[in-house]
């Protein structure tokens, strides 16, 4: 590829180029009657259309639609001193260049072809389709599901809720308290319609109170329960009067409902736990015990010391820091620090 690069000599060019050698320009896209009109454009430097079409023993159109080829491909463009000629583009530039693209596509090719080959030998080792999907039917059967996902779960529940529950409600049964006490983490969004249930914010303000994360949307998509990115629960819509609903493992389905719930998670605003009672507040700020938190930390003391400082549980303290890392999109604790000065947090009257 030496023989391209900007600046070759004219020896060299006259090699590539020469009587009896060619360009072999069709990996490039071109036709043979494209590189011989290259090469007799290069041979004279400049003409105009009939003069290389002689040359060319090709009539003038299509002479003149090769021409327009070469100047697609950066290989020959107009004079602008004289309308009607045409001048070759320098082979150590024009070839040079389009011989890097032309290498880049084969390097994205050979990628996609070993991304490819790679899926297939994962496919080849994944279980059956239907072992990656269950169906669940009656009421009985679909709470005890959604039992067996949170008490399964090790690290996070992630869940769905509309206002108009069948088999089970978003925020009913022990699983909760129960996964919550071994550290399980819980990120809900419910339907605003919740709320106006008789039992929604009784059943609101305690799941705050047990610290999980809960925000609120107008509307939610469909009923959901992701439990450690790894099965979820969703209903089935049935003609019948029995509930029903799906149990997927781990598959590309799973992966497109837990990214459904990341969406909806995004674009609904957190719930709060304050002295009346559930508020809804925009996603930028911490609340009155995270400032508290911040302050107590911010001073030297540990986990352990601010939990105690402030009758809370040493799993409490940790994950609302978490959540204020997250919020503040850092990393450290050091970080974190710096960030609450800087947004005035730790300055705030309480």
């Amino acid at each position: 590829m030496a023989v391209f690069r900007h600046g070759a000599a004219p020896q060299v060019v006259r090699f590539v180029l020469g009587e009896g050698r060619r360009l072999m320009l069709g990996v490039l896209g071109l036709t043979e009657t494209h590189e011989s009109a290259y090469r007799a454009l290069v041979a004279v430097g400049a003409a105009d259309v009939p003069d290389l079409a002689r040359r060319l023993a090709l009539g003038e159109q299509d002479t003149e639609r090769a021409l327009r080829r070469l100047e697609q491909n950066g290989l020959a463009a107009q004079s602008s001193a004289r309308p009607g000629r045409w001048v070759a583009a320098p082979p150590g530039v024009a070839l040079g260049a389009l011989l890097t693209q032309q290498r880049h596509e084969l390097e994205r090719a050979e990628l996609a072809a070993a991304l490819l080959a790679e899926e297939y030998r994962a496919a080849a080792a994944e279980p059956a389709v239907h072992d990656l999907v269950e169906v669940v039917t009656g009421a009985g059967a679909v709470a005890q599901r959604f039992v067996q996902l949170q008490l399964g779960a090790s690290e996070e529940v992630c869940a769905l809720v509309t206002g108009n529950p069948v088999a089970v409600t978003g925020m009913e049964n022990d699983a909760e308290e129960q996964a919550t006490g071994r550290g399980v983490r819980y990120r809900v969004v419910v339907e605003r319609s919740v709320l106006d249930l008789p039992t929604g914010i009784t059943e609101l303000t305690a799941a705050l109170g047990r610290d999980e994360q809960v925000r609120v949307v107008d509307r939610v998509p469909t009923k959901l329960v992701v439990a450690d990115r790894s099965l979820a629960l969703v209903p089935l819509t049935a003609h019948s009067s029995e509930p029903a609903a799906l149990v997927v493992h781990a598959s590309g389905l799973l992966e497109l409902l837990s990214g459904l719930f990341e969406a909806v998670w995004r674009g609904a605003l957190p719930l709060r736990l304050g002295a009346s009672g559930v508020t809804e507040h925009g996603p930028d700020g911490p609340d009155g015990t995270d400032l508290e938190i911040l302050s107590l930390l911010l001073a030297g003391l540990t986990d352990a010391s601010v939990a105690k400082q402030l009758d809370l549980g040493l799993r409490t303290v940790q994950r609302r820091v978490k959540r204020l890392m997250e919020l503040t999109g850092v990393t450290t604790r050091l970080q974190l620090g710096w960030h609450a000065y800087e947004r005035e947090w730790v300055a705030r009257k309480r």
